[in-house]
């Protein structure tokens, strides 16, 4: 055997350097991530909220000798069937869409923290009561519940819809903090927060919604998108807001009148733009959905 002869131990096996897992794990994460979804959607919200720099028109302007002119230089998006400029429509609606979701959610999530909250600490016979209270409203169909409730109120306005949107649809986060509160409600730190003659809210705020919230964050980001649906399905069937304040919703409800001039634009452009935001926000509560359960197991 020469000095030069190499030798090589049979049996051992390299394992990967360290860096490239890390790398791995790293390059996984940011895969499973909703990059494109929030980049899309916060380009779609930055551009309603700022629509007066966007706008190239009045969304309110009529033009009765531009009905229906399909999109084109002079109208990006074309016009409708009264002479508007969708794409100034778009923004202009899209803001007030958007404030009806995220106001009806604020609404539905803070009924539904203090419910569950106080369901889960009270005594068992309170418990069972709003638990039970809380099935009868979940039993009754969103849709029709919601009509009632705005016949009552009278005519749809902004302010009205979204309080009907949100009075109407906090049971399912209800019973998510119900149960998050039961289970955490004998833990030292709350007893001893007790003990020190903490109040209701002091100890909901401090103590149990930080507990709660990672559980709460992806139904939380679907009743905003709920909402937005609601809101263009009352529009659709023209018991929402008037056609004369615009929304998506108020905007599809011009469908029927565009199907029968082949006005294709008038319904798939708002509507491409309600179907990618609705798309943008499901795929970021999937994945905080995902982010809840790890938490949950981490725990």
């Amino acid at each position: 055997m020469t000095k030069d002869s190499k030798f090589e131990i049979v049996g051992i096996r390299r394992l990967p350097c360290t860096e490239s897992v890390k790398q791995k794990k790293r390059k996984r994460r940011y895969r499973d991530k909703p990059i494109a979804a929030a980049a899309i959607l916060v380009l779609i919200v930055l551009a309603c909220l700022l629509c007066e720099l966007v706008m190239t028109g009045d969304p309110a302007s009529l033009d009765l000798r531009s009905c229906s002119v399909p999109p084109g230089r002079e109208f990006l998006f074309g016009t409708d069937t009264m002479g508007r400029d969708i794409f100034s429509m778009i923004w202009y609606g899209g803001r007030i869409s958007l404030f009806i979701g995220i106001a009806s959610t604020l609404l539905s999530t803070v009924l539904a923290v203090i419910l569950g909250a106080a369901s889960g600490i009270a005594p068992a016979r309170i418990d069972a009561l709003m638990m039970r209270l809380t099935d009868i409203f979940l039993s009754i169909p969103s849709l029709p519940l919601v009509i009632l409730m705005q016949a009552v109120l009278g005519q749809a306005n902004l302010f009205s819809i979204s309080f009907v949107l949100g009075i109407t649809g906090w049971m399912s986060i209800a019973r998510v903090v119900r149960s998050e509160v039961r289970r955490i409600r004998n833990s030292e730190y709350l007893i001893a927060a007790k003990c020190m003659g903490g109040g209701f809210f002091h100890i909901l705020w401090k103590h149990l919604t930080p507990n709660f919230i990672p559980s709460i964050m992806f139904m939380v980001v679907m009743n905003v998108r709920n909402a937005i649906v609601a809101e263009s399905t009352l529009s659709f069937m023209g018991i929402g807001l008037p056609v004369e304040e615009v929304t998506w919703g108020s905007m599809l409800s011009l469908s029927e009148n565009a199907l029968l001039t082949n006005a294709w634009w008038i319904i798939l452009i708002p509507g491409s733009f309600l179907t990618v935001t609705l798309l943008c926000i499901t795929s970021l509560g999937n994945y905080l959905r995902g982010k809840g359960n790890t938490g949950q197991s981490n725990l």
